[in-house]
């Protein structure tokens, strides 16, 4: 690639942090309170306040599961973080996290008619983190964990979702696992080859990592095809270090690398054929991806900028590029998953998000694109194709009645209906907003 093509895709690359730094100041946040009930004048606060408001609590006091019914309770979920692992940068903090934990309320709302709050907690004990959030579960339907480091994201989540009695889940974890599983299917499907057989190496052994690397098994690819690569070098079944560094996913992380391959990155390439990313920029270079086997499936899932940038992946051959970018063609973003799985478990006051429910919004979103047709540079649906959304939300639902952990029992029509609604309605307030009382965007942007 020429020089001047490079820079122009570079700075292609660069602008949608050039453009929030205008616009955060800006619109000073991304999401505010907006009333879902008529206020005609000041006398309907006597309904919705006090003295009215006494009637529904008295008879939430009797029947505690009324508050469902009487409150936004059961579509309202927390987004909550202590700020250690935010988007690629690391520990930054609380503060630092909050315009993070604002963007995915918003995208809760507008695509999955969801509605979020965001929680930045100052509190890094991961005991004393959990016991706050317990706290919290009066006032919402779900808990979205998000960007906590590991190993305690694997205990904060595992020690949530036995402990409350509402779905929790870590979107770092199932989220971003349900949506690169779904691509890799049909990236398998594209470049001709049997998606259980497949050939992968995995490079980053975080959360969304072994989260991916379950789900894949889950779905049916042999964990022996699959070679794991931490900052120590390839994982292989001997290796002293591995029930200290996998405490929670060491059964799982055994059973990878069936020839018991040894060595670091290079050696962990050679005649693979996909590689999945969610390690560090720039950690891959062309010479990995002209040793895989032809036509590679290459996922650089790695944010703001990927493992290796999707030109020079594929100027090294590989057949199918994705990024966790929106910039980019096949973005991986949990964007596709959370909105609609979570849609899915409110929908049927869901007790828990199981790896199956994962998976079934896994197989839905693939099938979505499938459905439009695939191509090398379409193997998963974008945001903008919004029935993903609806069609996620009945399978997940489905998936939760059949395991018995819904607490609502609906037909696949009446789910579609109820989705369907919600998340046209969160739409079209965002339009009308924009019409009438959000800000233009500046000039330029």
């Amino acid at each position: 690639m020429k020089e001047e093509e490079l820079n122009k895709l570079l700075k292609k690359a660069e602008k949608p942090q050039e453009d929030a730094l205008k616009l955060h100041p800006y619109y000073e946040g991304k999401i505010e309170t907006v009333s879902k009930v008529p206020v005609r004048d000041s006398k309907d606060f006597a309904i919705w306040y006090t003295p009215g408001v006494a009637a529904p609590c008295k008879e939430i006091q009797k029947n505690k599961d009324l508050v469902w019914e009487y409150t936004a309770k059961g579509n309202t979920i927390a987004v909550v973080s202590d700020g250690t692992r935010i988007l690629g940068l690391g520990d930054i903090g609380p503060w630092a996290g909050l315009p993070v934990m604002e963007g995915k309320a918003l995208i809760f709302k507008h695509l999955g008619g969801v509605d979020a709050v965001p929680i930045c907690l100052n509190e890094k004990d991961p005991d004393k983190f959990i016991e706050i959030v317990k706290a919290l579960e009066p006032s919402f339907g779900g808990i979205n964990l998000e960007d906590i480091a590991k190993p305690k994201c694997f205990y904060i989540l595992e020690r949530l979702r036995k402990e409350m009695d509402i779905p929790v889940w870590h979107d770092d974890q199932q989220g971003t696992a349900a949506v690169t599983v779904a691509g890799m299917i049909n990236a398998a499907k594209l470049t001709g080859r049997d998606f259980k057989k497949l050939k992968i190496v995995m490079i980053g052994t975080g959360a969304a990592g072994l989260a991916t690397l379950r789900l894949l098994v889950l779905a049916g690819v042999d964990p022996g095809n699959i070679i794991l690569v931490d900052r120590h070098g390839i994982v292989y079944k001997d290796r002293e270090d591995l029930k200290e560094k996998f405490p929670y996913n060491y059964d799982l992380v055994i059973k990878t690398n069936a020839e018991q391959r040894r060595g670091g990155i290079d050696e962990a390439f050679e005649g693979m054929e996909a590689f999945i990313g969610y390690s560090s920029a720039g950690s891959v270079s062309k010479k990995h991806i002209q040793s895989m086997a032809k036509d590679p499936i290459v996922f650089a899932c790695a944010n703001p900028v990927p493992e290796i940038w999707p030109w020079e992946a594929k100027e090294a051959g590989a057949k199918v590029v994705a990024t966790g970018r929106s910039d980019f063609p096949n973005q991986v973003n949990n964007s596709l998953g959370f909105p609609g799985i979570f849609r899915g478990t409110l929908d049927v006051r869901a007790k828990t998000i199981t790896d199956e429910m994962c998976l079934a919004a896994t197989f839905e979103l693939a099938k979505v694109a499938e459905d439009k047709g695939l191509r090398e540079d379409y193997i998963i649906p974008s945001m903008d194709e919004w029935e993903v959304y609806p069609r996620e939300a009945v399978k997940v639902a489905m998936k939760a009645i059949e395991q018995k952990v819904a607490r609502r029992i609906y037909s696949e029509d009446e789910l579609y209906k109820m989705a369907e609604e919600k998340i046209r309605r969160a739409r079209q307030m965002t339009k009308v907003h924009m019409d009438k009382f959000i800000k233009p965007m500046p000039e330029g942007i």
